[in-house]
């Protein structure tokens, strides 16, 4: 397998700052014997913090970070004077990034904007200093509160890719072809199963300078849902897309079929995938005439858009731009 730079689930240990213990100093210098209490508070302990950055698109360079440990906030001291603060830890994720606790499953953090920032684990709060606790009968008191502990456990941090149109199809149903036919992109292509093994994301130009994000995924392949092949790993970065785009190649075997196949690991994984809105382009068209096409629309759901394309003669591509534009921007249309 291709070594890939893309990693879409890291795990990690994160441990966050205990809270500084409050001071219990009196007061003594050359003017004062037996001066009040001073004793000042102490720091809190660091954060640790996901932000939101769109320039990156993996984890991958938190892969050699396994152990993330906050600092540990100061103890008060005399004179009032609080501690120091631990100087948080902030942890770069792309647009899309998740943050699970590995031992409840529970999602605990969701980074959507560029610069977003969310606490993962908070610091120990620091513990009162000894002149907070001074009252008219207890002006000497002899404690303090010790600091808070800091929080610690394993997190998941998992990538969905933020796209627009997510292409769904088999493997070698040109998905590739197409996306590098109408974007930047430039996907891996052989004529094999499975060349595409991370997704890839490509900006579609479309007109008077607007545009939007389309991502080819992994092919799925029965029995995708039970976690099959790269099964999984691809249907989590579909959850985010707000259409699916079915490739079906022109010489498939039985397009409702594979239309069909698709649809019920959709489901399998995930009911509300069928929420989406669905696009179904017949790939490879170019070598159709009127009579195969008219007998291959007969096939397909009559409720669902479709256009016959041809990624290598442009045969249909400016009419799916349009399909998947007039989609996208359609009153009554839910983004992911």
């Amino acid at each position: 397998m291709e070594k890939s730079n893309f990693v879409d689930q890291i795990r990690i240990f994160c441990r966050s700052g205990h809270g500084g213990a409050g001071s219990k100093h009196f007061m003594r210098n050359k003017l004062t014997a037996k001066g009040g209490p001073d004793g000042g508070d102490g720091g809190r302990g660091a954060h640790i913090i996901l932000k939101g950055n769109a320039q990156l698109w993996t984890l991958l360079h938190l892969r050699y970070y396994k152990n993330i440990l906050a600092e540990n906030g100061e103890n008060g001291s005399k004179n009032n004077s609080t501690g120091r603060f631990g100087k948080d830890i902030i942890i770069e994720v792309p647009l899309g990034t998740i943050a699970r606790d590995e031992e409840s499953g529970e999602k605990e953090v969701e980074i959507l904007e560029d610069g977003q920032e969310v606490i993962l684990m908070k610091g120990g709060r620091g513990g009162l200093g000894n002149s907070n606790f001074k009252t008219a009968t207890n002006q000497a008191p002899e404690y303090a509160q010790p600091g808070e502990p800091g929080v610690e456990g394993w997190k998941i941090l998992e990538l969905k890719v933020l796209a627009d149109v997510g292409l769904v199809g088999f493997p070698n149903a040109g998905k590739s072809t197409l996306l590098s036919s109408i974007t930047a992109a430039k996907p891996k292509i052989a004529d094999y199963a499975f060349t595409t093994l991370v997704p890839q994301l490509g900006m579609v130009e479309y007109r008077d300078g607007k545009s939007f994000c389309i991502a080819d995924l992994p092919g799925i392949i029965e029995g995708a849902a039970e976690g099959k092949g790269l099964g999984h790993r691809f249907l989590r970065h579909i959850e985010r897309n707000s259409i699916l785009l079915f490739l079906i190649p022109a010489d498939s075997a039985g397009h409702k079929n594979e239309f069909d196949i698709l649809l019920s690991e959709l489901e399998q994984y995930n009911p509300e995938m069928l929420q989406k809105d669905f696009v179904i382009a017949i790939s490879k068209s170019d070598m159709l005439d009127d009579e195969l096409k008219a007998a291959i629309k007969k096939e397909l759901p009559s409720k669902i858009p479709h256009v016959f394309i041809s990624s290598v003669t442009g045969q249909g591509l400016s009419e799916l731009k349009d399909l998947l534009w007039n989609t996208l921007n359609a009153p009554g249309h839910h983004p992911a």
